[in-house]
């Protein structure tokens, strides 16, 4: 019985990974030289893939599922081994267990600036950097061509490769987008699947994938940005002259200010030589005078009045405002005879100048015989 167990515990027949690192995107099953049960169950969970190595070749991938390792479920070992169906023997594989789930929240950003040609302000250096989110689509392929016989590959040592692949086309795609400077934080989005798209049958020959690309920023150099502040703020205060008036106003009220002591300073001279020239040559003061009177305010414009002859008698005084309503109304026509203070005798009304814009929209009187 001692033999039958010792013999039993040199095979295994249950073969599994549980995933609780977060960043593992291969982990080789370690059997410790002991052979693979024939018969023996294989669990691939949701989010996995087991991949058989044989004697470094790539065997067979299998999907999320429960099996049992028979020959019609190694179909390529079976080939490699020419195994016939009569076969129940042990045998000897590396199982590699590759996560299909996306690895999110990967840095990617320009170590160099980015020169760019801009429409506005010319040739520029930018900056980019952001986010994205990986996943293995082809466990075999990756396998083959990044991981190799690493036992235990994570995030880190294929993200430093995809990084310098996204910042490459990133340039590309920046220097040939011909989109202002100042628009391209509104362009983020296009940029982004623009940059992924055009990075995706490089990532795919790793035998992963991309589903997501974000530029959280596009910066200019810190120099650049400060004239631009510059020029923002100019925008903003709109009339130079006023704008300097209203700082040097500020500075001069401004407490313990040199500003503020000079005109102090100034104004208090300008004080002390006032007073000397109001006193008199032996030091007196003379009578204050009396300071002059403002000048009165000129008189409001009065607003001439009319006298209209109607029916052999005067009518009036009306103001002009009526008198044009009687113009609009038919009233008062341009043969109307009119009278002002300070006219000489009766006109008519349509050889007043004064009355000339009241009778602007009217036609003129048709000629005799019309």
């Amino acid at each position: 019985m001692a033999l039958f167990d010792f013999l039993g515990g040199e095979f295994i027949d249950v073969i599994h990974w549980v995933d609780d690192t977060r960043d593992t995107m291969v982990w080789r099953f370690e059997r410790q030289g002991h052979a693979i049960k024939y018969g023996a169950k294989l669990t691939v969970r949701e989010g996995q893939a087991a991949v058989f190595i044989h004697e470094g070749q790539l065997a067979d991938v299998f999907t999320p599922g429960l099996y049992m390792l028979e020959t019609n479920n190694l179909p390529i070992l079976t080939t490699l081994q020419h195994w016939d169906h009569g076969f129940r023997s042990p045998f000897k594989s590396e199982i590699y267990f590759v996560n299909t789930t996306r690895f999110n929240d990967q840095k990617w950003g320009t170590k160099n600036p980015i020169i760019c040609r801009d429409p506005e302000f010319g040739p520029v250096r930018l900056r980019a950097f952001g986010t994205y989110s990986m996943r293995v689509t082809d466990p075999g392929r990756f396998m083959t061509e990044i991981v190799g016989t690493d036992g235990e590959f994570t995030a880190d040592e294929i993200s430093f490769q995809i990084r310098n692949v996204i910042v490459q086309e990133m340039g590309r795609a920046l220097a040939a987008s011909s989109i202002p400077v100042l628009d391209m934080a509104a362009n983020t989005a296009d940029l982004g699947k623009l940059v992924a798209e055009a990075i995706a049958p490089t990532i795919s020959g790793y035998g992963l994938s991309i589903p997501e690309l974000y530029i959280e920023n596009i910066s200019l150099p810190q120099e650049v940005e400060k004239a631009l502040d510059k020029r923002t703020s100019m925008g903003i205060v709109g009339d130079l002259g006023k704008f300097t008036q209203y700082s040097a106003a500020e500075a001069m009220s401004a407490p313990n200010s040199a500003a503020g002591a000079a005109v102090a300073s100034g104004m208090g001279a300008a004080m002390g030589l006032g007073m000397a020239q109001r006193m008199g040559p032996w030091g007196a003061a003379p009578a204050a005078a009396e300071p002059a009177p403002p000048p009165p305010p000129p008189p409001p414009p009065t607003e001439p009045v009319w006298h209209v002859a109607a029916n052999g008698q005067s009518e009036g005084p009306i103001a002009q405002a009526d008198l044009a309503r009687r113009v609009a109304a038919g009233q008062v026509t341009r043969a109307t005879l009119v009278w002002t203070p300070g006219q000489e005798g009766w006109i008519q009304a349509g050889e007043v100048a004064a009355l000339a814009p009241l009778f602007a929209r009217l036609p003129p009187p048709l000629p005799p015989g019309a």
